[in-house]
Parts: C-alpha cells; structure tokens; sequence
C-alpha cells in the first residue's frame, strides 16, 4: 500500500512541476517585445536608423505633415529605413518599418542613419545645442550609432562635460531630499544613500557612472568618455582639455 502511496505522491509532485514550467513558458511568451527581441543597444545594421529628435518623430501614414498620424516614436528607437519621399510643401520622409506590421513615413531629420554620409555631423550639431539630460541622451546614441566617427572625440567631450553638470545638481537634490535624521536612524552608511538615490537611475541607463565624494558630498562623473579620449585620441584637439578633467577628477577620487 505505501508504495501505490509513494508513487503517486510522486506522480502529484511531478505534475506540479510540469504545471509550473508551463506557466514560466506561458509569461515569457506574454511579455516577450513584439516582433521578437529588441536590438542589442549599439548594434545597428545596414539600413536602419535611430530617433534622435523625438520632437519631429510623428510616423505618419502618407509622407505629408496634413497626413494622418500612425503613432510617436521615442528617442532612441530604431527603425528600418525602406524607402523615402518628400511632401509637398517640401519636407523630406523615409518610409519606414517599426515592426513587422507596424510601417509609415517619418520626417527625415528625426532620425540619424550611419549608412548615410554626414548623418554623423547632423547629429553632432543637434547634441550642441542640446541641452543637460537631452545632451547626454543625445550624445549617447552617437557614440552607440558612430563608432568610428571623426567626431566621436568631441562628442565624447561633450558626454562627460554634460555627465559631470548633471552630478553637480544631483548632488544638491540628494542634499535636500536625504534627511540625515533618516539616514542617521536606518543605520547604513551614509554614502551607500547617495549611491542608491533614485535620481541616478536614468543617467545609469545611459551609461553614466557617477563617484561620491563622501568628504563634501557631492557626485562626479567617474570620467570614462574623458579616459577614452586620452587612451584612442591622444592628438586630437579635446585630449588635452579630457586630461586636465581626470586630473581634477584623480583629487576627488583620493579623499
């Protein structure tokens, strides 16, 4: 009798796992992105472009500005150029693919393209006159889209420059929204509170590292982009300004 017991003791036991893998197989289906994965960040083939001016990336059913509007894309997406037009009054459009049913037209200057010459200094210009978080998001597609643009070190430059701006105001946010009674009473050190603000999350998704001056408490940009001038571009016009940054940056890190 205990053996009938044992085996379908057994049995119950593997049901409940063969349910359990179903249900695993079930949620990753759900929540898998349409049209199968998304792109690796950085990678992009021939023929594809990214948005990089939001503002102007209205995917439209005609190439005509008049023309009914499909959906917004954000910043950063990409897009597989197919065709291109220009309406009318003289706007120029790609036609594109979004997904694998999801098509249209999209105003030409939202998107950069690498596989188009001098979509690179298009895109330089617009990170110049952006400005703060704008600027590094801006700058960050560049570096991911142009590997090899003559004009990776400025943009570069202009990364870091805008990263270590940035630290300086989160430091007075941190400042004002860490109570040092709080933080006095959950017992941690008190630096692991900055490192964990909440403020850093998005400048972390754009690839920006901050160090916290525990002395004066304030952040700074951990100087990876200005590293990367001096180490591949050394002669170029941003190497010598990248270096007097690292060495401030060096002073900050020893305390």
């Amino acid at each position: 009798m205990s053996r009938y017991l044992t085996t379908d003791a057994n049995a119950s036991h593997s049901l409940r796992r063969l349910i359990c893998a179903f249900s695993l197989l079930i949620s990753i289906l759900t929540f898998a992105p349409a049209g199968g994965a998304q792109k690796r960040r950085g990678f992009i083939g021939r023929g594809t472009a990214v948005v990089v001016d939001e503002r102007l990336a209205v995917l439209r059913d005609k190439p005509d500005l008049n023309s009914r509007l499909v959906r917004r894309l954000g910043r950063g997406r990409p897009v597989t150029i197919t065709g291109a037009g220009r309406s009318p009054d003289g706007v120029n459009f790609y036609r594109v693919a979004v997904t694998r049913r999801t098509r249209g037209w999209l105003q030409a200057e939202s998107v950069a393209s690498p596989a188009r010459r001098g979509e690179d200094e298009k895109l330089l210009r617009l990170i110049r006159t952006s400005e703060d978080f704008d600027r590094i998001a801006r700058a960050r597609i560049f570096l991911d889209v142009f590997p090899a643009s003559t004009f990776r070190p400025a943009v570069l430059q202009l990364y870091g420059d805008a990263a270590e701006e940035a630290a300086a105001k989160l430091s007075a946010d941190a400042g004002r929204r860490l109570s040092k009674e709080e933080m006095a009473a959950g017992g941690a050190p008190t630096h692991s509170y900055f490192m964990n603000y909440n403020g850093l999350d998005r400048y972390a998704r754009q690839g920006i590292t901050f160090v916290f001056d525990r002395a004066t408490r304030a952040f700074h940009y951990d100087g990876k982009s200005w590293r990367e001038i001096v180490r591949r571009y050394p002669r170029s016009p941003e190497a010598e300004t990248a270096r007097q940054r690292l060495a401030v940056l060096s002073t900050v890190s020893a305390r």
